[in-house]
């Protein structure tokens, strides 16, 4: 099932983006890496393209980025591959990826299978152990006692604004966020629109994150975010903080052109809470993450 959720969608259509991307967190540096490759189909049927970079955000210092491309694209050469993700111009890697779990669906299952929506988020592998190296600017770091997953995006562009949060809870258990505006000028002036997916104990929250997304709300913004949402008997208060020297700002463009920026960490701080109705709000867990969150902010 993994395998397939990594395998390439596009078929050779304009108006496509398809992403592919990995963050890790080594273990005995506390350095994050954040890995980004997509492949974009033009809306003007111009030839399609790949394109991508490698970041690195140390504990000592700024962090650093490379980027690679545009190459032409190919349904052969567009999925990196599944274990050694890449060797891309001033970044060298090579990564091996362990048992990470069942596939997290963020949005529906049925809504990736089916590409109703305008763009839809998959988290094949949402926290595995990494190993292996990685070169970038000269430097070179040996992953040890490391975690990481693997995500895909698949659609027709970005999100008019959005926020995003992959965190790695330990044990298995994870808490993804996607929250976005849609571009449509329609409905532009909407609220984020937060997609909520909580793991813990191999046990799933909210059961369909479509229907539960109405009952979030997300502000979003720099340096901090937030997220808030009581769905049953359950309730979930998530903040979120970027950091300005933890982060890096990457502007690419959508497949009809249209020009997007992204203000991403994986050395963000994240402080989560689910609480249980009992006569009372009780807390049945909480996390307060320390420079290990993966997160990001998406502007035009």
């Amino acid at each position: 099932m993994t395998d397939d959720l990594l395998a390439s969608r596009w078929r050779g259509q304009p108006h496509r983006l398809e992403v592919w991307y990995a963050t890790v967190t080594d273990g005995a540096t506390g350095t994050g890496l954040w890995f980004h490759h997509e492949l974009v189909a033009p809306a003007d049927g111009s030839p399609a393209f790949t394109h991508g970079w490698i970041a690195r955000f140390p504990t000592d210092g700024a962090p650093s980025y490379a980027r690679y491309g545009p190459d032409p694209a190919s349904r052969e050469n567009g999925v990196p591959d599944r274990y050694a993700i890449s060797s891309r111009g001033e970044g060298l890697w090579g990564l091996t990826w362990g048992d990470g779990g069942s596939p997290l669906y963020t949005f529906p299952k049925w809504a990736w299978e089916r590409e109703v929506l305008p763009g839809a988020q998959v988290v094949p592998v949402p926290s595995a152990p990494v190993e292996g190296t990685v070169e970038l600017g000269g430097e070179r770091l040996v992953l040890r006692e490391a975690r990481g997953n693997l995500a895909r995006i698949y659609g027709h562009g970005n999100a008019e604004r959005w926020g995003w949060l992959h965190a790695d809870l330990g044990g298995g258990d994870v808490l993804e966020i996607v929250a976005g505006v849609p571009r449509r000028r329609a409905l532009s002036w909407l609220p984020p629109v937060p997609m909520v997916q909580l793991r813990v104990g191999g046990q799933d929250w909210p059961r369909d994150p479509m229907a539960a997304a109405p009952m979030f709300r997300a502000r979003l913004g720099l340096p901090h975010w937030r997220v808030r949402g009581t769905v049953g008997r359950r309730r979930l208060r998530v903040d979120v903080e970027i950091p300005a020297a933890r982060a890096v700002a990457m502007a690419y463009a959508d497949p009809d052109g249209a020009p997007a920026t992204c203000t991403n960490s994986e050395r963000a701080d994240a402080e989560i809470v689910i609480e249980r109705w009992r006569r009372r709000w009780e807390t049945e867990r909480s996390w307060s993450l320390r420079g290990t969150a993966h997160a990001e902010i998406g502007t035009r």
